[in-house]
């Protein structure tokens, strides 16, 4: 039998790097793309691949989506589109054509790649954001999207995108709408990220709002275990809620953080920033029912385990 091939866009990221190893370790071939963008520190995302770039099973195309030949994309079995522009707060104002450019564009370029190609799944990675100030909670993927920030907007038009080409194309396509995924290699601009490096490094910790907000926080496993199921198992067109059940506020989570590293945080609180949600919460109902999974991972398992992460890669500061 033919070896299975993959192609992961954003494969240097927080949750691109974990789906790549993944799938090398599900004996998938893969190729991975990135753009490895200033957004954050490239070279911690060159960090995210060290174990990939080991195995002869996995080759690395560097270049932009938005602008770049996609000929010289392979052919494959499945595509996961995880690469984007992220962020909610850095996406106003004079900075949205980069978003417009990482998480539109390339979306209608890369559907435009593969539109004809004989794909088994288009697996596309939206966000919790299409939703912005849900007017239910749970929510479910039926409630009408209404973006609170520029980011959600963009999230959506690619979300839109993906499905029409499958409607109009029969390109068999999934969308996995994340809630707040967290874990070992999360980006430095997210909440627990910051965190773990302000407790390792005795700095303050600035929390917008009151610290009341509060989010469904997914862990990295599970995320990755709902994209390995959308190529396997969901019906083509479907759009899925991944979100972890593990629903603290933000204050709460501090306190979790603050045990597993024997720290205690000096806090300082600003303003909640335009853009930011008071509430999220996923109803995975039809990923259960439909992909027989239901992301489940405490959070006091998975904030613990960033912390150990967060230890090694601050260990020169935290001494």
């Amino acid at each position: 039998m033919a070896e299975p091939r993959a192609l992961v866009t954003g494969a240097a990221g927080f949750i691109g790097s974990h789906l790549v190893e993944r799938l090398l370790a599900d004996g998938v071939r893969v190729t991975g793309v990135d753009a490895f963008t200033d957004y954050y520190d490239p070279q911690l995302k060159r960090a995210n691949l060290k174990r990939a770039l080991a195995s002869p099973h996995f080759t690395l195309l560097e270049l932009d989506l938005g602008d770049a030949d996609l000929a010289r994309l392979p052919e494959v079995d499945v595509v996961f589109h995880q690469a984007a522009q992220a962020g909610v707060r850095a996406s106003w104002g004079a900075d949205f054509a980069t978003y417009a450019h990482h998480n539109v564009l390339a979306t209608q370029r890369l559907l435009e790649r593969y539109r004809d190609a004989p794909l088994e799944r288009f697996v596309y990675a939206s966000s919790s954001s299409v939703y912005g100030d849900a007017e239910k909670f749970p929510t479910d993927e039926s409630l009408l999207p209404r973006p609170f920030s520029p980011y959600g907007v963009t999230k959506l038009a690619g979300e839109h995108l993906v499905l029409l080409y499958g409607r109009n194309f029969s390109l068999p396509v999934v969308g996995l709408r994340y809630f707040t995924v967290y874990g070992p290699r999360q980006r430095p601009d997210m909440a627990f990220h910051r965190f773990c490096r302000a407790l390792l490094k005795g700095e303050p910790i600035t929390v917008y709002g009151d610290g009341t907000q509060s989010r469904d926080f997914t862990y990295i496993d599970d995320a990755i275990e709902a994209n390995v199921r959308a190529w396997k198992r969901a019906a083509p067109q479907g759009v899925y809620n991944v979100g972890g059940g593990s629903q603290v506020e933000v204050l709460e989570a501090i306190r979790i953080l603050e045990r597993a590293l024997g720290r205690h945080a000096d806090l300082r609180f600003e303003p909640r920033p335009p853009g930011d949600p008071l509430k999220t919460r996923a109803d995975a109902s039809r990923l259960e029912r439909d992909l027989a999974f239901r992301p489940a991972t405490p959070i006091e398992r998975g904030l613990p385990a960033e912390a150990e992460w967060a230890k090694d890669l601050y260990a020169a500061v935290s001494a």
